[in-house]
């Protein structure tokens, strides 16, 4: 049985063990991602324990991929039939390198499609105008934007945008598994999206997150993300004393869009656990403005303009009759500059000119060459300077603030580096220091993101920093009530996410209402899009049981519903309904109730109250399941009686109680049709299938680059001396052939074959080539192995020799031992009890040390010898079979040529080394094993502590007064059983002396010692 010292180490290192598995499984389960979702790039900040908020490289290490996904075409078409035959697909910088090739199958910039409609939206007419060979479709159920790929048959299904993002976030969520490590897997995101997004728009990115595997936690505007990123760094005071919050205004202008949002930060009182406050940082969103279109794309399509009506002044192109909408058809030259256009604004950004040279353009291959300098770049945007200036007025405008009441302009995105628009800006800011670079313009987004998402998560403790964000789109409720529709407007543009209001209706049966976002599309226009509508499923029979139980007038009956801005999208929500009116004496005649009421149980007391002026804020209540029906009595605050006599209990008999019967609802999402069940498990499937060719094209690749490095190995095995020596001619020329014809099938037959042939086709060359490589692999190592394993034997040979001498002591001395026992003659007495102990034998025990310890006789034990007969015989044996085995072996090999498979391989060699070995350490091991002799002193002990320490001595036993040999024998048996068991003991605190009759905690111990 272990001891107990041990059986805790067990425990502990269970435990531990445990713990790190759960640990791991914590840290893998507790990563999550911000996600900035832009139109040019998507960026990505990961959270992990031991990784704080770090950017997600690509497989390329470069901190941002392109928004682009391209399939590369197979020789044939492909179809979901056959998931073999799926075409590639390529990511970010690597897809936007194919759009000169084939720019029918690269989708790049998706990100205005998401939620458009083929007919009524823009976007779509927009999008295919710069990417015609792009085979837009129409969604026949939900009537969205899709794509027919090249790659792929006519019957194949269309690629929906929601799809195609969907793949560019599960290929974000493999580079942050890569980058989190071994073994970790990702499932929250926070999605940073633009503010003026609206509720199509939104769905379908959370359609895409979940498509993608992911977990949707959050999504906040881009504005409120970046000042969150701001505020991480920073501390604000709480406004008191003339202390005024800080404004400041994020200027974010993208590839597609352009976003202003003013901001307000604060330090903020609240309540913290028991009876303290704490102050935490409050980041508010005050007023938005946006410009949809005005970003890095239509400052490219300004250059792509002017680069087409140069390249079609061109004489040759004249005379074919060639004009701009000839080269606007033709997606491959559009692609090639589209891409310069891009390069080129970016570079006059911090240059005045720059120019593009392009050869083999157009159908005629025509050369062109084009130059801009940024003044003529200028000149074309001057219809944008205005446009810059818009979204900055509507946001301080909405927030009702004063333009000098901004602190500070914080830049964000990649076109606010052009140099126009960093100068209308600081004209508008009227000091060029408030116009400021203090966040990362690139990271910033993803940044907040990922912080937000660690807030929300439960296995992260970030600092406290509460956000607000607004609906920036108006909510609208509309009904029909006597025959007659009715609209309310239940939220501004500036209302706080997180909202609540009751909205009261006099309407007493069955009814149904709708909710709306008020999209405003110019200056004075609008358009509602459906967000969703409830229908009530038992306010009639509600009615009739207020009616009927309470007495209640249909008259006096109110129905109310509360309606928020979810905190999840922004969008509007109903969180319950209810039916109520009030009525007298709801109580009258329940004795146990009127009890109740005299003494005071269930009275409201000790309610908090909100702290620094909060108190108009809305308090949240706790959620009401919608099928959940019930009766609650509420006391109305304002005919409660003042007094608190517990006489005056007679006086509630004219108080008025209000009676509610909860209402059950069904709520649908209108407007643009979501997708099916059915069609997202279709997308589903298909994404897998793509997963599926994509593992087992990577394990194709693997493959052949394995057999063409297999071949370039075999040219220089060939010349090696070492392969010539173990080979003949005739395997070398076999193995020549073989890899030349492996070579040309490699670029000829085999560039298409499966994985299976061209393992088959390694296999067969390996099977030539190995068994030489072990043959000269072994003529190598089989020289050292047979000295070392030679001189072991010599060694050996040297310690039998030592142990047989030994050996021959030993039969000696068992000799002159059983002769010695034999001619003694003990007494009965002697044999039958053990050796008594001298009355002064623990004399040294009482403290006093200067009382004698008694006299023994000194007996001679015998000599004990380091090895046995049965050593050397061990010893002898095993040496004698592997020296044999060793020559026979060296004699067949001497017979065979280098180029013949080895009789004795080097790896059988270090085996019988190590077989030799094993039985000379358990030789050298028994002698360390060894108890020492016993001897009795014959001097007095006198000392205290000596004799403390003979007491505590393994190895030693009480003096004894008797000096036969049957004493001796005892004694020496005594110590070697002693030594035997405590040399497997293991170790453990030595136990405590035993003095005064006190006996140690472990009985084990103190008896295995004596």
């Amino acid at each position: 049985m272990p001891s107990h010292g041990h059986r805790r180490r067990i425990k502990l290192l269970l435990f531990l063990s445990v713990f790190s598995l759960l640990f791991s499984a914590a840290s893998a389960a507790s990563a999550v991602l911000g996600i900035d979702l832009g139109t040019e790039y998507i960026k990505a900040a990961l959270v992990k324990p031991g990784i704080p908020l770090e950017i997600v490289l690509t497989k390329d290490s470069k901190r941002k991929e392109a928004a682009a996904i391209a399939f590369k075409p197979l020789k044939s078409k492909a179809h979901t039939s056959d998931s073999d035959a799926f075409p590639e697909r390529l990511y970010g910088g690597d897809a936007v390198a194919l759009s000169a090739r084939f720019p029918g199958d690269v989708y790049s910039n998706l990100k205005p499609l998401l939620g458009a409609t083929v007919k009524r939206n823009e976007a779509a007419a927009h999008f295919g105008s710069w990417r015609p060979d792009l085979k837009i479709a129409e969604d026949k159920e939900r009537g969205t934007v899709g794509f027919r790929s090249e790659s792929f048959t006519d019957k194949e299904e269309l690629f929906t945008v929601e799809e195609l993002l969907a793949m560019q976030l599960q290929n974000v969520r493999n580079n942050a598994e890569v980058f989190a490590g071994k073994g970790s897997t990702i499932r929250d995101v926070v999605m940073s999206i633009p503010v003026f997004y609206t509720a199509e728009e939104k769905r379908a990115v959370e359609a895409a997150v979940d498509l993608a595997g992911l977990r949707l936690l959050s999504m906040m505007s881009d504005g409120l993300s970046i000042g969150l990123n701001y505020a991480t760094s920073r501390t604000f005071p709480v406004p008191k004393d003339g202390i005024k919050p800080e404004y400041h205004l994020v200027y974010d202008m993208g590839a597609g869009s352009t976003t202003a949002t003013v901001l307000k930060f604060q330090g903020k009182n609240v309540k913290d656990v028991g009876k303290f406050n704490k102050t935490v940082q409050d980041v508010q969103v005050m007023g938005v403005g946006w410009d949809r279109t005005l970003g890095g794309d239509a400052f490219n399509v300004l250059i792509l303009e002017e680069m087409i009506s140069k390249f079609v002044d061109i004489p040759h192109l004249k005379t074919l009759g060639v004009t701009a909408t000839h080269i606007k058809k033709d997606g491959r030259t559009l692609a090639k500059l589209w891409k310069e256009a891009e390069r080129m604004r970016q570079v006059l950004s911090a240059n005045s000119d720059t120019s593009a040279s392009f050869e083999g353009l157009f159908y005629e291959d025509v050369n062109f060459k084009y130059k801009l300098s940024r003044s003529e770049f200028e000149s074309l945007a001057a219809r944008y300077m205005e446009r810059v200036r818009y979204p900055i007025a509507r946001a301080v405008a909405s927030a009702k603030l004063e333009l000098s009441e901004i602190e500070s302009i914080i830049l964000h995105g990649g076109a606010v580096r052009t140099p126009f628009v960093q100068k209308e800006l600081e004209a508008i800011a009227g000091n060029p220091d408030k116009v400021r670079t203090n966040v990362n313009s690139d990271e910033a987004a993803c940044f907040g993101a990922a912080f937000n998402a660690a807030g929300i998560s439960t296995s992260f403790r970030v600092k406290e920093i509460r956000t607000s964000d607004v609906a920036a789109h108006a909510a609208v409720i509309s009904w029909v009530s006597e025959g007659k529709e009715k609209q309310q407007k239940l939220f501004q543009p500036t209302s706080q996410v997180g909202a609540e209001k009751q909205v009261p209706f006099k309407i007493t049966q069955d009814f149904s209402f709708s909710l709306y976002q008020q999209v405003s599309e110019g200056v004075e226009s609008s358009r509602d899009i459906p967000v969703s509508r409830i229908e009530t499923q038992n306010l009639t029979a509600s009615v009739k049981e207020l009616t009927e139980k309470y007495g209640c007038s249909v008259a006096d009956i109110t129905t109310s519903f509360s309606i928020r801005l979810s905190a999840f999208d922004g969008l509007p929500e109903v969180t319950r309904g209810s039916v109520s009116c009030e009525v007298v004496d709801l109580k009258k005649g329940d004795f146990v109730g009127n009890v109740k009421g005299l003494f005071g149980f269930g009275s409201k007391k000790g309610d908090q109250e909100p702290i620094d002026g909060e108190a108009g804020a809305s308090k949240s209540e706790a959620d009401f399941s919608s099928s959940a029906l019930s009766a609650t009595k509420s006391i109305s605050e304002s005919k409660v009686p003042k007094t608190t006599d517990i006489k005056g209990a007679d006086k509630a008999k004219d108080k008025k109680e209000t009676a509610t019967i909860y209402i059950r609802y069904t709520m649908n999402v209108t407007g643009l049709p979501q997708i099916s069940s059915a069609e997202l498990q279709r997308m589903k499937d298909r994404m897998a299938s793509f997963d599926a060719s994509d593992r087992s094209r990577k394990l194709r690749e693997e493959a052949l680059n394995t057999l063409e490095g297999y071949t370039y190995k075999a040219r220089d095995l060939i010349e090696d001396e070492g392969f010539i020596a173990a080979s003949t001619d005739k395997q070398r020329s076999e193995i020549e052939d073989k890899f030349k014809a492996a070579s040309e099938w490699l670029y000829g037959d085999g560039a298409d074959a499966n994985r299976e042939a061209l393992k088959a086709r390694l296999k067969e060359l390996r099977d030539l080539v190995d068994p030489i490589s072990r043959r000269k692999e072994e003529a190598s190592k089989r020289p050292g192995e047979v000295k070392m394993l030679q001189e072991t034997l010599e060694q050996t040979k040297g310690l039998i020799e030592m142990v047989k001498k030994e050996s021959e002591k030993a039969a000696e001395a068992a000799a002159a031992m059983a002769a010695s026992s034999s001619s003694s003659k003990v007494s009965p007495q002697t044999t039958s009890e053990l050796p008594s102990v001298s009355e002064d034998a623990f004399a040294g025990l009482d403290g006093d040390p200067s009382t004698p310890a008694p006299t023994a006789s000194s007996t001679k034990a015998p000599e004990v010898p380091m090895y046995t007969v049965e050593d050397f015989a061990d010893l002898s044996q095993t040496h004698e079979s592997v020296k044999i085995w060793l020559d026979n072996k060296l004699t067949e090999q001497g017979k065979l040529s280098p180029s013949d498979d080895p009789v004795i391989l080097s790896s059988e060699i270090a085996a019988k080394s190590k077989e030799l070995n094993k039985v000379v350490m358990n030789v050298l091991s028994r002698k360390m094993q060894i108890p020492p002799i016993v001897k009795s002193s014959s001097k007095s002990k006198t000392s205290k502590t000596k004799t403390h320490k003979q007491s505590k001595s393994s190895a030693s036993i009480p003096s004894v007064s008797s000096t036969s040999s049957s004493s001796v024998e005892a004694s020496s048996a005594t110590a070697t059983a002693t030594g035997a068991i405590h040399a497997d003991m293991p170790v453990e605190p030595v136990a405590p002396d035993v003095q005064d009759g006190s006996r140690p905690e472990d009985d084990t111990v103190v008896k295995d010692e004596l």
